[in-house]
């Protein structure tokens, strides 16, 4: 495990963003073409703004992405379909995109798709309750799907009012498509990029835990390639940090 600590969020975005890079240019130069998944939310508007700045010959890559709500139009301002598609797929023009467009009808194509080859990165967040994905406390850790419909809890509905997507508790949709933890373990490296400090208590929970299904972002760690980028106020609160695969570096830049 690598953690990266930066003094702002803007510089944590772009040190995640140049990790990312040398990962997708490196699966370009030996393979061909790179395959990503992204996650959206308040917490990657710096990792995406400077992801989309860096040389890359994006016609090369292929991009999933985590989750989308449930029946919820590309139109409306919190659909995260629309979120990429305006902050990184038309200002990359990315070879190829596969949505999630929230119904369960396309869980079977998109299970189909992402399976085809390995994802050399995926940039994954760390929801306010500690969720990865869609998948809120306590997470299955067990089932082996790709994607999954969640229920969301009221800590995670109450996220997504609070980053300004929805006016109230009410206007949050209650169900997700998520993908699901087994299918984010299987990314060949994991960047978690996880700024500000509405985050504090979740990073904290995420590096003092030993694995629990009540803090999900525990799972994380048992990746062989997980680098967590943390800024001054999201590392706030960490007191001790518990590795579960092999040594932890630390890079502190603050």
């Amino acid at each position: 495990m690598k953690i990266v600590v930066s003094k702002t969020a803007d510089e944590l975005g772009m040190r995640a963003a140049k990790a990312s890079a040398e990962i997708i240019n490196k699966a370009i130069k030996e393979n061909g073409r790179a395959r990503i998944v992204l996650s959206t939310g308040a917490s990657q508007f710096e990792t995406l703004k400077y992801l989309v700045k860096e040389d890359i010959d994006w016609s090369r890559v292929e991009m999933f992405h985590l989750d989308e709500y449930v029946d919820l139009p590309i139109t409306h301002p919190a659909s995260f379909r629309k979120y990429l598609q305006e902050r990184f797929v038309d200002l990359t023009h990315v070879g190829k995109v596969n949505f999630v467009d929230g119904t369960a009808e396309g869980i079977a194509a998109l299970t189909e798709e992402i399976r085809k080859a390995p994802i050399d990165v995926g940039l994954i967040g760390i929801g306010r309750n500690a969720h990865i994905a869609f998948n809120d406390p306590p997470a299955d850790f067990n089932t082996k799907v790709a994607y999954l419909v969640v229920n969301l809890d009221t800590a995670c509905r109450n996220q997504q009012v609070g980053e300004g997507w929805f006016a109230t508790i009410d206007d949050v949709p209650k169900q997700a498509v998520s993908m699901s933890v087994y299918q984010i373990m299987e990314c060949k490296t994991i960047i978690s990029a996880v700024p500000h400090a509405e985050k504090a208590w979740a990073v904290a929970q995420t590096l003092s835990n030993e694995l629990t299904p009540n803090v999900p972002g525990t799972m994380l760690k048992t990746h062989e390639n997980f680098q967590l980028f943390a800024d001054a106020n999201s590392y706030a609160d960490v007191k001790e940090v518990v590795s579960l695969k092999g040594e932890t570096t630390i890079e502190d830049y603050r």
